[in-house]
């Protein structure tokens, strides 16, 4: 079933084209190689807002039920495929992408700013959970959802697809793929209900230890 990759603000958008146009930034030490590497065009495609759950670890369990979460930023996959035969910035699909990192926007106090580009298994796993996503026979919003206390990022399913991306939280009956590498005891690449994994991340978080936000 096809996915509904919803919109990202035109500022983000504008704020990566930017990055991307800019010798500076594309060629920087900190750009992901297969990026500095890239031949042709690179294209911003398929845009994920990404979510964070805020306080899991410290939430009361009436509280993990429903879990609060907040817009972090949003992410694009960055296509070297070239320019030629493209359709957008939502793209030809996820079929044969050649994909050479990741570029984030951020919103500031002044708003959406380009924030870093990226690379790592986040960026083969996203594209491999939003195949597996197609497969599915209902239809879903695709979104990013970070859990910084178990360092564990999921392609989060959303079931409202009129929904604004940038806002709401997990439904019980939203699926959550988590990405791979995911915590021990997660399987990663298992689609799961929001209502049957939350009771796993709760066990997970009585014995991990505190750590950093998934890049």
């Amino acid at each position: 079933m096809p996915l509904h990759v919803p919109p990202a603000p035109a500022p983000a958008l504008r704020s990566v084209l930017t990055a991307l146009g800019s010798p500076t930034a594309v060629r920087g030490t900190r750009t992901p190689a297969a990026l500095r590497a890239a031949q042709g065009p690179v294209r911003p495609e398929l845009p994920l807002p990404v979510h964070e759950m805020d306080g899991f670890a410290h939430a009361s369990a009436a509280s993990r039920a429903v879990p609060r979460t907040r817009l972090t930023g949003w992410r694009f996959l960055l296509d070297d495929r070239g320019a030629k035969g493209a359709r957008g910035v939502q793209g030809r699909g996820i079929e044969g992408g050649a994909y050479s990192g990741v570029a984030e926007a951020v919103l500031t106090a002044d708003g959406w700013t380009f924030g870093q580009f990226c690379e790592g298994p986040y960026v083969l796993s996203t594209v491999r959970a939003l195949r597996q996503a197609q497969l599915l026979p209902t239809p879903y919003q695709p979104r990013l959802l970070s859990v910084p206390e178990l360092y564990m990022l999921t392609l989060w399913l959303h079931g409202d697809l009129s929904a604004d991306a940038g806002s709401g939280s997990p439904e019980p009956s939203d699926l959550l793929i988590p990405l791979a590498p995911a915590p021990p005891g997660i399987p990663a690449h298992q689609p799961h209900r929001v209502d049957a994994l939350l009771p796993m991340l709760t066990r997970r978080l009585v014995t991990a230890p505190l750590m950093r936000t998934p890049v």
